[in-house]
């Protein structure tokens, strides 16, 4: 029985668990194979890092604060972000791995760096 490239169905030459070409029919395959399911997660980490971005950009050292519109204006998305944080007193902040904010009062944000 002659075994074919998965991608491209060229005769294989090699070894007998062979199943491409070469890396160009490899990577094409498996690039194919995973479009779907990877759209998504890409998506989402590109809004986390542009997020992240946004945020060291606007505070470089540990503490500052600026506007809503500011944020929104760099485009920043208020619905993506790692995880957050909740004071004993019931105070939330929103955190992009150790980049975060507190939303304040007269849509004011307080940017924070979580301690390493």
């Amino acid at each position: 029985m002659e075994k074919t490239c998965l991608e491209c169905n060229e005769r294989l030459i090699g070894r007998a668990d062979k199943k491409f070409c070469g890396d160009y029919c490899r990577n094409a395959y498996n690039n194919q194979l995973n479009k779907d399911s990877k759209n998504l997660i890409r998506n989402i980490n590109n809004r986390l890092r542009k997020n992240y971005r946004i945020l060291e950009e606007l505070n470089p050292k540990d503490k500052t604060k600026t506007t809503k519109t500011r944020l929104l204006d760099k485009g920043f998305d208020f619905e993506y972000f790692t995880n957050t944080y909740t004071t004993k007193k019931g105070t939330t902040y929103y955190f992009l791995y150790d980049l975060g904010y507190l939303p304040l009062d007269n849509d004011y944000y307080m940017l924070v760096r979580r301690e390493r």
